[in-house]
């Protein structure tokens, strides 16, 4: 493991312990067995580290999706199912940084004051990520989404969906009940996002056009 890496771990492990306003540089040295002149060699104030622990969560998060719809997709689950296992997993994975700390909430919001611009950075990679997902997936079910709408809006509108389940749980707990609420919600989402399928033709009425155009 290299002397960042450790560090990044050690810095989770602080961080998760003691939230973000009481955690110290010399504690991260400290359970990284660095100096702190070492430390500051890599990251040059707390604030920094924080932002790159962030980061990784975020890097972890979006493969974690990305591997979870490949799963899907060639399990040859629906579109739907697709969507809420990408999503779902990038979820857990973000939960999971934080598991266990009683610091749950400030992280979050200390995430979202100094680390605003990665939360949007990942948030745009992540509705790529999901329209990418929507045109392959519609594709492969032949699907047509509803008039109006594209992989892209479709991609955006998911995204709000889970930041309204957010703001039913501010810190992601219950984690399950969190969960759910943001698969029913994407679920509704999805369904009426997509084009119903076209009737079918009678039986009859294609074999009378099929014999008139033979008799031409």
């Amino acid at each position: 493991m290299s002397a960042r890496d450790r560090i990044l771990e050690a810095a989770m492990t602080v961080f998760r312990r003691h939230g973000f306003r009481r955690s110290s540089i010399e504690e991260t040295a400290e359970a990284a067995g660095l100096t702190r002149q070492a430390l500051y060699h890599h990251f040059k104030s707390k604030e920094a580290l924080f932002r790159a622990v962030i980061e990784r969560v975020h890097d972890v998060a979006l493969a974690d999706g990305a591997k979870a719809a490949e799963r899907a997709e060639a399990a040859g689950k629906t579109l739907a199912d697709i969507l809420v296992a990408q999503v779902a997993a990038r979820l857990k994975a973000f939960i999971a940084s934080f598991d266990g700390s009683p610091h749950v909430e400030e992280l979050f919001s200390e995430h979202l004051l100094q680390a605003r611009d990665l939360y949007q950075h990942y948030a745009a990679l992540h509705d790529a990520q999901v329209a990418a997902t929507i045109e392959r997936a519609a594709r492969r079910e032949k699907l047509a989404l509803a008039p109006g709408m594209t992989a892209a809006k479709l991609a955006r509108y998911i995204e709000l969906a889970v930041n309204g389940a957010k703001s039913a749980h501010p810190s992601m707990r219950p984690a399950d009940a969190f969960l759910r609420d943001a698969e029913a919600m994407l679920r509704t989402l999805i369904a009426g996002a997509v084009a119903p399928p076209k009737p079918a033709r009678p039986k009859s009425i294609r074999l009378v056009r099929r014999k008139a155009g033979a008799r031409k």
